[in-house]
């Protein structure tokens, strides 16, 4: 039986649920529109878990629900990461659905047990417990990438989003029965005895669906097809959103499932990881060059995104899941910005999503063509900006790992990819002005301007990132 004790290891996750269940109840019973109310109190509830999360931060590793569940200093890293990510995620949405004048508290909701979902997914522990906390998010994210229900573009996303997923899922369902039939359990830990004793065929079969179906949650090619119809498809905020959180939870899941039970498979994985991560950075890279629609190219650009991270995987140490944590929290600063702008694109209250739309943004507006320039300048990679501090940990892991080859196409893809960005900042300072753009919503401006000093002036002090993530790092490799 789970004591008490044990059982506050899941605080935040159990807030979480209570909570999500005690805000449809409000938007239910609540006279008129609830959907600014259940959207802030949403973003409380991810508040209060976070602080709960860091309050169990000095603790040392633990388990609960009968070892389904971990608790140690890497999922508290990545666990903040995604609660600050989705909370970012839904201010900027609450803005939109008022702009829109779509009058649903669902949305709060249905992203609340999506990253509840996540969180699940990072302390996962089982092959049971990664598969529920995969799906409750899956569940929740395929409603909200068709929540504009009048919207063809998004139906479709949402139901190419559905069917894909299902897939993926189904993929991973039969992987980890593989792996069950030929080891006997689903515990991480007794998973890791077993295979460090007796490596079986069939298991690495298994895995191969596993890896398949986590390529899929990050949009890693070649698993990557729904990525760009989805952005496009999906109402803006939730294109943030996805681009963000599940992202996060998704790579983290990656790296506790392949450094934990699957490390001594080493090298079966090793090579197919190896695979993903530069097919990643190639389609990333080349595929973003002709897209007309920012949404588009913002696809393409995680998918390459997913490859340089990835690259701290395929190295499959410290150094490498160290990487791979500092450039998430980048990551997430640098997109985050990257949309509050996106979503700021808007001429008479009308949404737009073109590149050409922003022809001129330094004469119309100044501060928010500085601002682009510098979220594009630092997912180019180009120094000073924190983007290249990120690549700079996952190819430096690669070269010490003696991994020559993956850091030089990692620079090299950098370099295409350089091309589309850059490509933004022509567009914004050197064509000519169309109309400007109506003034952005204030949580906009504020989350615009934390994203782009965290960016600019990252280099000044990296300390606090770089301990906590080696800290994070370390304690997926003290057992």
């Amino acid at each position: 039986m789970t004591s008490l004790a044990n059982l506050s290891l899941a605080a935040p996750e159990l807030l979480m649920a209570a909570a999500g269940l005690v805000l449809l109840m409000i938007g239910v019973y609540q006279k008129g529109d609830a959907t600014r109310l259940v959207g802030w109190l949403a973003v409380l509830v991810m508040v209060v878990a976070g602080v709960l999360v860091l309050k169990g931060a000095g603790t040392d590793a633990g388990t609960t629900f009968k070892g389904m569940f971990v608790t140690d200093a890497f999922a508290v890293y990545a666990k903040v990461m995604v609660l600050g990510a989705s909370a970012l995620s839904l201010i900027l949405s609450l803005g939109w659905l008022a702009q829109e004048e779509i009058k649903k508290f669902e949305y709060s909701v249905l992203v609340l047990f999506a990253t509840l979902g996540m969180l699940m997914m990072v302390s996962a522990n089982d092959l049971m417990s990664l598969y529920i906390g995969l799906e409750l998010q899956s569940l929740a994210l395929y409603v909200v990438a068709s929540f504009k229900r009048d919207s063809v573009k998004s139906t479709e996303a949402g139901l190419k989003y559905f069917v894909l997923g299902s897939v993926a899922s189904g993929m991973m369902l039969y992987g980890m029965s593989m792996i069950y039939g030929f080891s006997g359990t689903t515990n991480f830990e007794v998973l890791a005895e077993v295979l460090s004793e007796h490596q079986a065929t069939g298991v690495v079969v298994g895995l191969v669906f596993v890896m398949a179906g986590l390529a899929f949650k990050v949009s890693a090619a070649p698993f990557h097809m729904w990525t760009p119809d989805v952005y496009e498809g999906a109402p803006t905020p939730v294109t943030a959103f996805f681009a963000l959180a599940p992202k996060i939870a998704a790579i983290a899941l990656f790296v506790r499932v392949m450094t934990g039970p699957f490390a001594d498979l080493i090298g079966a994985w090793q090579q197919v990881m190896w695979i993903i991560a530069v097919l990643s950075m190639i389609v990333g890279s080349f595929g973003a060059i002709g897209q007309q629609n920012i949404k588009r190219l913002m696809a393409y650009s995680s998918i390459g995104h997913m490859g340089y991270a990835l690259i701290g995987l395929v190295v499959g140490n410290e150094e490498g899941v160290q990487g791979i944590l500092i450039y998430l929290a980048i990551y997430v600063f640098m997109n985050i910005g990257a949309f509050a702008i996106i979503l700021s694109m808007r001429q008479k209250g009308r949404a737009l999503e073109g590149i050409s739309d922003l022809a001129g943004l330094s004469k119309t507006s100044p501060l928010m063509a500085a601002a682009l320039a510098i979220f594009m300048f630092s997912m180019a990679g180009i120094p000073p900006m924190a983007g290249f501090f990120g690549k700079f940990y996952v190819f430096i892991s690669a070269v010490h790992a003696g991994m020559y080859w993956l850091a030089v196409i990692g620079v090299l893809t950098s370099v295409v990819g350089a091309y589309y960005y850059l490509r933004i900042v022509k567009v914004m300072y050197f064509d000519e002005p169309t109309e400007a753009f109506d003034t952005p919503r204030l949580a906009n401006r504020v989350i615009l301007l934390v994203a782009g000093v965290f960016t600019l002036f990252y280099i000044v002090y990296p300390s606090p990132l770089l301990l906590t993530a080696q800290a994070a790092a370390k304690s997926l490799f003290a057992y």
